[in-house]
């Protein structure tokens, strides 16, 4: 039997305990307040450590025996361990993540290998995990304050799709990464609260069923430049099913999405893609950071 646990640091911090990648028992959260959306943003990184490996230690206590692999999932450009960017969470740009938790955790007594992931990709391998699909693509689209893009199985690379240039237009600045015509910079909650100073994001979406033009074009904007994000991955990697989810998925109109995507499609071969919607599940996560770490031990 496989023992595991997940972690996955976002807009708060969960974790839980896995056991044949599936949990066991209730995940641990951070903070305690579920409508508490910013707790994380002030916290120093030093902290951060810390709060995770109180989560850790508290699972730790409950397996019978030792744990296989701790994986942690964080947004941003994540690779051999270290935090390379994260706009979302600045405090962390350049952690060596890895180590030190492995550090902490090891003046605790805890041994295990610690392996992190991005959340998105934490995300696509969890999907892939409880669909019984480990041995086939899975691409994810992460909504919320910013956007995430996740696949599974991991290959070598950034792959900060969120990023990826969308438009040509030198206005659209509003990405936290300070680059023009960037994805997350139309779609992220954060980019429309900077375009719209005098809406907040729902009350744009909901005036724009309701007819008021500047909303509806953007609305429309807002799905044409996922279209776009997704097309270019459909033309990089081929066909195939993209899932999408996150705080903030309630805002996608999967009609209309297929719409603009059907008008960037055209090549025969790459037309066989679907398009799902997944609710918010932390623990679609928690499985997902749990599976990446314990693959990572065979890598």
């Amino acid at each position: 039997m496989s023992t595991a646990i997940g972690v996955v640091m976002t807009e708060h911090i969960v974790a839980g305990a896995l056991e044949d990648q599936r949990l066991t028992g209730k995940p641990l959260r951070f903070p305690d307040d579920t409508e508490e959306t910013d707790a994380l943003v002030s916290l120093p990184g030093s902290e951060l450590v810390e709060v995770l490996v109180d989560k850790i230690a508290a699972l730790i206590g409950t397996f019978n025996g030792p744990v296989d692999a701790i994986g942690v999932a964080v947004p941003g450009v994540v690779r051999h361990g270290v935090i390379e960017d994260s706009p979302n969470l600045a405090q962390i740009k350049g952690m060596r993540l890895a180590d030190e938790l492995t550090k902490v955790l090891s003046g605790r007594g805890i041994s295990a290998p610690v392996y992190v992931a991005n959340d998105a990709d934490a995300i696509a391998a969890g999907v892939a995990a409880t669909r019984g699909q480990l041995n086939r693509l899975t691409r994810v689209w992460t909504i919320g304050n910013g956007i995430g893009y996740g696949r599974w199985p991991y290959v070598e690379g950034v792959w900060e799709g969120g990023h990826v240039t969308v438009t040509l237009d030198p206005k659209e600045r509003f990405c936290g990464c300070g680059g023009v015509g960037h994805l997350e910079g139309i779609m992220g909650y954060r980019a429309m609260r900077m375009r719209f100073l005098d809406l907040e994001p729902e009350e744009v979406f909901a005036h724009a069923k309701q007819g008021d033009t500047r909303c509806r074009e953007f609305v429309d904007l807002w799905h044409r430049a996922l279209a776009a994000g997704t097309a270019s991955f459909i033309h990089l990697a081929g066909p195939g099913r993209f899932y999408f989810t996150g705080h903030h998925v309630g805002f996608l109109e999967l009609p209309v999405l297929r719409s603009h995507l059907e008008t960037m499609v055209k090549m025969s071969p790459l037309l066989s893609y679907s398009l799902e919607i997944l609710p918010p599940d932390d623990e679609i996560a928690l499985i997902g950071a749990g599976v990446s770490a314990l693959r990572a031990l065979t890598w």
